[in-house]
């Protein structure tokens, strides 16, 4: 039996480190899957929205995503829990207050 090693071109991983794109570091995998999950975009749509972004990337991005699913699941729910947090932590803006006293939010 052979042991194969899959390999993601343009996308870096590091141990104990988000999986991320090799041209832009700060571009995390679970990014780029967040448009495919809140929007249902197709790789051509997130190249259009994100132009920095190049469709090799993307499908790449995509690509990891499939094969690691529950890993980057857990890495978008911890961030948006995250996110709840520093909502309940963080005071709102007089402008924010003023705004939701009006109606606006």
């Amino acid at each position: 039996m052979t042991a194969y090693e899959l390999t993601y071109p343009h996308i870096s991983k590091s141990p104990n480190e988000a999986a991320q794109l090799v041209s832009h570091p700060r571009i995390r995998v679970a990014q780029i899957v967040m448009d495919y999950l809140s929007y249902g975009w197709p790789v051509e749509e997130m190249c259009r929205q994100h132009p920095y972004l190049t469709q090799a990337e993307t499908h790449a991005a995509m690509g990891y995503y499939f094969d690691h699913q529950a890993e980057i699941d857990q890495q978008i729910r911890a961030e948006w829990q995250q996110f709840q947090t520093d909502q309940e932590v963080v005071p709102r803006s007089p402008f924010y207050l003023q705004m939701k006293a009006q109606g606006v939010f």
